[in-house]
């Protein structure tokens, strides 16, 4: 599965347009990360128990997003996004979407 930012695939063309995909997860630490996230917070610097808490739940995102898309029987997703909201104190959604999109090798290259 081709998933991109861009509106287009180089060296294809867009042949059917599937419509929109997307995946999503809502993450939250225990209470032993927050306090040791707290106390990061108050020093300054990277507070890596988020960072590696979004990263897992862009990463469970975009394989829902590519999960629906092949249900569509999609080649490629295009046009990807992230969004991100807090649902709750201490916990946030990660939103991933895009266009879920048929490919044709583009015979003019």
């Amino acid at each position: 599965m081709i998933v991109v930012t861009t509106p287009i695939v180089s060296g294809f063309e867009i042949s059917d347009v599937l419509g929109l995909v997307r995946g999503s997860s809502i993450r939250s630490k225990h209470a032993g990360k927050d306090i040791i996230a707290a106390m990061r917070n108050l020093t300054g610097g990277e507070i890596f128990e988020y960072t590696k808490m979004l990263a897992q739940a862009r990463e469970q995102a975009v394989d829902r997003m590519i999960e629906e898309a092949q249900l569509l029987d999609a080649d490629a997703v295009v046009s990807v996004r992230f969004q991100t909201s807090m649902v709750m104190r201490g916990a946030a959604e990660m939103l991933c979407y895009g266009t879920a999109v048929r490919l044709a090798q583009n015979n003019d290259e």
